[in-house]
């Protein structure tokens, strides 16, 4: 994995999740196959293979670029801008 500019911008400490679980799929009645968090305000989406994708929708409505998964035993993140990990 490699660094990319945004990383150095993040938060320190990181942000705290904002909840447990994605509020956009509990809201229209879905149901996450993984979560997201994002690196630069804790928001919590599902993953692109989740039917609404909402993690990459709060990376396009706010352009946060740097999340973390948010399952338990990974650590790895990635920039949607750079379309890497980082």
């Amino acid at each position: 994995m490699s660094e990319c500019t945004h990383v150095a911008e993040l938060p320190r400490p990181e942000p705290a999740p904002l909840s447990a679980t994605c509020l956009e799929c509990l809201a229209v009645g879905s149901h996450p196959v993984q979560l997201r968090k994002c690196l630069v305000c804790g928001h919590v989406g599902c993953c692109d293979s989740s039917p609404y994708r909402h993690a990459t929708r709060h990376f396009e409505e706010t352009g946060h670029p740097v999340m973390r998964t948010h399952e338990p035993g990974e650590s790895w993140c990635w920039c949607f801008t750079d379309q890497k990990l980082v």
